[in-house]
This record gives C-alpha cells, structure tokens and sequence, in this order.
C-alpha cells in the first residue's frame, strides 16, 4: 500500500525559514533509512504559501485565482513523503521515527492513497490502468 506522510507547515516555513543544517542532517539520516529499506517513492518539502495559488471552481464553471499566502498554518502542508509499505501499522512505525526537528511541536498526517484495484472495474478504470503504465516510475501500472 502506498501512504503519504503529510508534514504540517509551521509560522517558520510559511515565513519562507530554511531548515538549519542540523535539521537537514537529521532529515538526511531518516530519508536514507526509509531509502535502505526500501519503502520510500518521493519526498519534497514545499515552498511558503506566498509561492502559490489556490484556484476555486464555482458555478457555471466559473475559475477564480487565488495568490498566496494563505492563513491558518496548521491547516497548511510544509512537506510530504510517500511511501510504500505492507500496512498502516508500518507507516506508522516510520512516521514515528521522524525526526523531532521536522514538526518542532506539531504532528505529522497519514494518508493512504486509493489505488485503482479499490475501484469497480470498467472501462475508465482499464483506461486508468493503461495510463498508469506509461507514467515514470510506473511498475506495470502498479504504483
């Protein structure tokens, strides 16, 4: 199963702070154990709110942009991991080895992601499958 290790965005990363070396020492260190045992697909951190966009979808079909930044941090994501494991209960075990200097105080999110076995088959679906294939780091479509 895949899961997305979501890392909450501080008032330090919205305010555009890079992490000091120790942080990414330590970060370095956690990254090349999930590298070794072989769970980890991606990981990024990401840039402020000030960065981006929110695009909201209305009526009518109507798009309206939205420039960062954006309030309320907690809400906010800073980084992420994904990882592939066996079970919740291993993502669990990795999300708890993170590094303390990751959250500073705060917590880190646990998602699985839907995979296209979890849907009803039909032609969408086989289609979703042949897409799948021929994305990078695709393995026959299962990711």
């Amino acid at each position: 199963m895949r899961v997305m290790i979501i890392v909450k965005a501080s008032e330090q990363s919205e305010a555009g702070v890079l992490p000091s070396e120790a942080h990414f020492a330590a970060m370095a260190k956690y990254n090349e154990e999930l590298q070794k045992a072989g769970v980890l697909l991606d990981l990024s951190g990401l840039k402020p709110t000030s960065a981006g966009a929110r695009i909201r979808f209305g009526s009518g079909g109507k798009r309206t942009v939205i420039d960062g930044p954006f309030t309320e941090a907690k809400e906010l994501i800073g980084g992420y991991w994904i990882l592939q494991v066996k079970s919740k209960e291993e993502a669990i075990e990795w999300a708890k080895r993170i590094p303390a200097e990751v959250c500073e105080v705060g917590e880190v999110e646990l998602r699985p992601f839907y995979e296209l076995e979890d849907f009803v088959p039909g032609p969408a679906i086989e289609a979703a499958k042949e897409m799948a294939k021929k994305l990078p780091g695709s393995a026959g479509g299962k990711r």
